[in-house]
């Protein structure tokens, strides 16, 4: 389970299609692994339902539960005064 906990704080948000394709497992087994993490409040998901290319696609959209990322490089907006 901690896999799939890696990938998705490495990479964010993503769909379990997503994670399925990146870390080379079956989908169901994808699904199993984030039951589990939600089961222990790890992980917060949502149904998801695409359309492409007129096809249906559903799908679980994932993030990692009270995991704030990093702010980006760079330089920042100055407030507006």
């Amino acid at each position: 389970m901690s896999d799939v906990l890696q990938c998705l704080k490495k990479h964010g948000q993503r769909l379990d299609l997503e994670l399925a394709e990146e870390m080379g497992l079956p989908l169901a087994s994808v699904r199993q692994r984030l039951a589990g993490l939600v089961a222990s409040g790890a992980v917060i998901t949502c149904s998801l339902t695409r359309f492409e290319n007129g096809e249906r696609i559903d799908a679980w959209q994932c993030r990692v539960s009270g995991y704030v990322p990093p702010a980006a490089p760079g330089r920042k907006a100055k407030a507006a005064s």
